[in-house]
């Protein structure tokens, strides 16, 4: 690409004896003809296929020729050209040459402190001219002594200038600038530079998620992304005293391989935040959902079975951010340690050896003699169990022998009884299992190791819900049982914390825990496929009958029990004794409420809930007790029902006429009797018993520490009840967690909603109440269309805005789960009034809801409703559950 920019501009600079200010139109529409140019050839060539560096060499040579022609004219205008005054320094990633489409422009004017008026004018001029041309420039205005005190004081400054380069002007003054870079600047505290740039990346990934694997990465600041390779050659310009990357491989402390790594690693960040420019128009540098499925399509992906086109750019994009951020980690910890000789020697007579040829030395774990491994190659699996052992760091150079010895993991390996051995010693270990395994993936030793574990590696779900890659979720799950086995949870999660003490075997639970997933790799159920795998690995492992068959149950149940707590009506005893038998051992259920546990809370941020806890430690206690009951048989309800009636009767004798008490329990179905203490339904009662003096009774209990309102709404039964209140919830910006129904014989309904915000806060405003039951009653009145409250409440467009992926809505309908009801799933993408469309279809379509539960994760809802026609019955013949199943499935795609 030929940049000549005299070309565009040589009509403008007709014309002597007129100032610049007289021929800046001129000058201005011949530079947006020249931008304008050149940035549609940068774009063509792009588009094209050429590499990222070459695209970003090519942007920056343009805006180069641009602002020094421009800074020329300027300075022939002021007559400065002759004084050597000033200096046109490029900064920060213009300094680097790393221009993207829409990048910033930092620059600096520096100046010898004469003529100053001269220089701001110079300045002002170009940054109005850059700023007409619509180039986002930053700058600064300094002298060589200005920019000591500020770097001295202030990171962000030693940063840019370490990366200034010289765009026109005196270059004398620019050497001497970096003169007193070198000797006042970078000589004094050059430790404490490196220091304050590891806190400036661990802030850094604390913001932007401390994990390569995070969704929706920064291509900027993200871990192993830009920010990382920056940061790794800014600290090893400090140490090493370089200029270019070059010079590290000459001073020997990066290998022709290394760099050749760091620059093909730039060009590939770069390609992609190209297009990420292109797209958006503007800097953009977030890696969206949407903007991941078109750079897909862009780098050439296609959809491979039930692989996605998106899922497979986005896994090899895993594979180079866990390149870069090993290559970023090896250079900053080459940069980090002292190697004076002084301190070689100590270390060697302090070393304290520690077993198999490894040693402690400086709070790492070292091998001296390298070829120990190629010895016993199983040792390379009891580098790890002795660090975690000695609660030491691996060296550099440790690390870097795992990885150069990976080949000697073969199928020898994973069957010796040794190597099977150190890995459930690591498991079992009391301290780092978490940072243990992790660093087993990170080197790359736990897929050669466990090479099924390959399947989910880098792997992505292209949805919101899932916040990390499967096999960073995998590990974050076996981080959350050990905080359990810590006791970081006692307080909060009392039981839970009790049963992961009481496990006999913690590392089979781990085991079951890493595996759970395994089967993510490919088509069909993943816990199906899971648990063959796991029945592979546990043979190879090694391990007895028992003990494989407990992975395999885990494994292929691990969906089970969260299935079934959120899900199914946990009031039904037949449904609870069916789960139970399926457990067959209270250990089971013990491992599996374990692992459901730790695989909820590793999905992401606040997915783990007040609600789901209650609702699976409800299912964990029910089959519990079936268990150590070890009767599968249903406890004879009649018997039972005259025993809850007695007490509840007992209980209001004395407030209520007997004879009121008996019609009103008499009135009760046997399942709404038989789903709570006497305690909680003498309550119900007194509640009903305030009918007919009202057409309405609203009564509300906040459970704040577990995030929800007890909501008990009783009226009289009319059609579409259940589908009136869901709408004005709606209306009323009102979350539904799940319903208990109760319709009893004698037309009264005691409907109990667990509710609070959107936001998963619990609502105490009592205004907001009272508009809700001044709602609900216009509604029952029938002075109000429920349908008009709900379409005046819009969610905010802001919203709606971003782009996220979505699954086809599905509703699925079973008629074996209950005795009693129909069931029916519905899954699809949430929307203000979602549910009150699904219950008025189910209304108009003549069914009667006896239980709902409601299930929100992110942006997907899955609700679940029991229902019967109007005749009391399941709904059997194919042609009725066909219309229902289309009609849902209009209502919540309208």
């Amino acid at each position: 690409m030929r940049l000549n920019i005299n070309a565009y501009l040589s009509e403008a600079m007709k014309g002597d004896g007129k100032s610049f200010e007289e021929k800046r139109g001129a000058y201005l529409a011949a530079a947006r003809e020249f931008l304008e140019h050149f940035r549609e050839e940068s774009k063509r060539s792009h588009r094209e296929g050429e590499d990222g560096i070459s695209v970003v060499q090519s942007i920056t040579a343009m805006t180069d020729a641009l602002v020094t022609r421009l800074f020329t004219a300027l300075s022939d205008d002021l007559k400065m050209h002759k004084s050597g005054q000033l200096a046109l320094i490029a900064v920060g990633g213009y300094g680097r040459r790393e221009l993207n489409p829409y990048s910033d422009l930092d620059l600096l004017f520096l100046y010898s402190g004469k003529d100053s008026k001269v220089v701001e004018e110079a300045a002002n001029r170009l940054l109005y001219f850059l700023w007409d041309l619509r180039l986002d420039v930053g700058y600064s205005v300094r002298t060589i002594a200005d920019c000591i005190d500020m770097a001295a004081n202030d990171i962000t400054v030693k940063t840019a200038l370490l990366d200034a380069r010289l765009l026109t002007g005196s270059e004398h003054l620019f050497g001497e600038l970096k003169k007193v870079m070198v000797t006042q600047v970078l000589a004094k505290r050059s430790d404490s530079f490196i220091n304050e740039k590891l806190e400036e990346l661990r802030k850094r990934r604390e913001k932007y998620g401390s994990s390569v694997y995070i969704l929706e990465p920064n291509i900027k600041e993200g871990e192993g992304c830009l920010r990382d390779l920056h940061t790794a050659m800014w600290v090893a310009k400090i140490k090493y005293k370089v200029d270019e990357p070059r010079e590290l491989v000459i001073k020997g402390v990066l290998s022709e391989e290394e760099l050749g790594m760091y620059y093909s690693s730039l060009s590939y960040l770069w390609r992609i935040r190209n297009e990420l420019h292109y797209l958006a128009g503007r800097k953009n540098d977030q890696l969206t959902f949407e903007a991941q499925t078109t750079i897909a399509r862009f780098f050439g992906y296609e959809d491979k079975g039930k692989t996605l086109a998106v899922e497979q750019f986005m896994q090899d994009f895993y594979l180079h951010a866990n390149r870069v951020e090993h290559f970023s980690s090896l250079l900053i910890t080459k940069c980090s340690q002292r190697e004076d000789s002084a301190r070689k020697i100590l270390g060697y007579f302090t070393r304290r050896p520690v077993g198999d040829g490894f040693y402690v030395m400086k709070g790492e774990l070292v091998v001296p003699d390298e070829t120990v491994i190629a010895k016993d190659p199983v040792r390379l699996i009891k580098i790890f169990e002795h660090a975690q052992k000695q609660g030491v760091a691996l060296s550099l150079a440790t690390k870097t022998l795992i990885r150069n010895n990976l080949e000697l993991v073969n199928d020898k390996f994973r069957r010796s009884k040794e190597a099977n051995a150190s890995f459930i010693n690591i498991l079992q270990s009391e301290k780092k299992v978490y940072a243990t395994l992790q660093q087993m993936h990170h080197l790359g030793f736990l897929i050669r190791f466990i090479p099924e574990f390959e399947r989910i590696y880098c792997k992505v779900q292209h949805d919101v819900y899932h916040i990390y890659t499967v096999d960073t979720h995998t590990l974050f799950a076996v981080e959350e049982i050990a905080k359990l086995w810590r006791g970081e949870h006692k307080d909060t999660l009392p039981l839970l914390t009790q049963l992961a003490m009481e496990i006999d075997k913690r590392w089979l639970l781990l085991l079951a825990v890493l595996f759970h997933d395994i089967g993510k790799g490919g088509g069909g159920g993943h816990a199906e496929v899971g648990a063959e795998l796991t029945k592979t690995i546990a043979r190879r492992m090694g391990l007895i009958k028992e003990d494989s068959e407990r992975l395999q149950f885990l494994v292929r149940q691990h969906l089970l029990l969260a299935h079934i707590a959120q899900r199914r009506d946990l009031h039904d005893e037949r449904m609870i004794i069916q789960f139970a038998r399926q457990m067959e051992k209270s250990e089971n259920l013990k491992m599996l409420y374990l692992l459901t546990y730790a695989d909820i809370k590793a999905v992401g941020p606040e997915v783990w809930t007040e609600w789901k806890a209650l609702l699976l430690q409800e299912l964990y206690e029910k089959a519990f007790q079936v268990l150590e009951r070890g009767d599968f048989k249903l406890e004879a309800s009649g018997d039972r029902v005259r025993r809850v009636k007695r007490t509840v009767f007992d209980l209001l004798v004395d407030d209520y006429p007997g004879q009121l008490i008996k019609d009103e329990l008499q009135a009760l179905t046997t399942r709404h009797l038989l789903s709570y203490t006497p305690e909680v339904l003498s309550g119900h009662v007194r509640t009903l018993l305030e009918m007919p003096k009202k057409l309405l009774v609203l009564q509300m209990s906040h459970e704040v520490d577990r995030g929800y309102t007890n909501c008990t709404i009783c009226t009289y039964d009319i059609p579409g009840l259940f589908s009136m209140i869901t709408g004005v919830m709606a209306a009323n910006g009102m979350n539904i967690l799940g319903a208990q129904i109760h319709t009893n014989t004698n037309e009264k309904v005691l409907d109990i909603l667990q509710v609070n915000s959107p936001q998963g806060f619990v609502i105490t405003e009592e205004s907001r109440w009272a508009r809700l039951e001044a709602d609900l009653r216009q509604v029952l009145e029938g002075k109000v269309r429920v349908g008009q409250l709900v379409a005046k409440r819009h969610r905010p467009s802001i919203l709606t805005e971003k782009a996220k992926p979505t699954v086809p809505a599905r509703v699925e309908i079973d008629n074996e789960v209950s005795s009693d009801y129909t069931v029916i799933d519905i899954y699809a993408h949430d929307k203000v009034g979602l549910l009150y469309s699904i219950t008025s279809t189910l209304t108009r379509l003549g069914l009667y809801i006896g239980v709902s539960k409601i299930s929100t994760k992110v942006d997907q809802v899955a609700d679940v409703f029991y229902v019967k026609n109007i005749f009391g019955q399941k709904i059997s013949e194919p042609g009725k559950l066909e219309e229902i199943r289309k009609e849902l499935l209009a209502a919540v795609d309208g």
